[in-house]
């Protein structure tokens, strides 16, 4: 249930902060959300990959959408990809991964101090 939680919380954020800031806030609200809520490992960077990546996806349709493919269609010859829906799936990759890097980050910086020994493993 937490991770749900999160990825909704880091989703919401970023489509806010979105609005009114530049597009690289996505990075301190995941970090945020992870320095505070606390996760640990693999579950912190899919929490922020999904949370942004499926944001990022939502916002690139939205555009594809209300521009009847145009913009996204130049784009798309740009980087000669063949598809549009190839360059709205690689847009969200890049924001997943971008969240979910900043997400680990706000994870791993919160356990920087932890005194107890750590096990090994992804799930820690």
């Amino acid at each position: 249930m937490r991770f749900l939680a999160k990825t909704i919380l880091i989703a919401g954020l970023c489509y806010i902060s979105q609005q009114f800031f530049p597009w690289w806030t996505i990075v301190i609200c995941a970090f945020l959300v992870s320095l505070i809520l606390p996760t640990k490992g693999l579950t912190a960077f899919l929490s922020g990959f999904l949370g942004v990546g499926l944001l990022w996806l939502l916002f690139a349709w939205s555009i594809d959408a209300s521009t009847d493919s145009v913009l996204t269609e130049k784009i798309a010859q740009l980087f000669s990809l063949n598809q549009v829906g190839l360059l709205i799936a690689v847009t969200g990759a890049v924001g997943g991964i971008t969240g979910g890097f900043a997400s680990l980050t706000g994870s791993l910086l919160r356990n920087i101090n932890r005194t107890e020994p750590v096990k090994p493993g992804y799930y820690r």
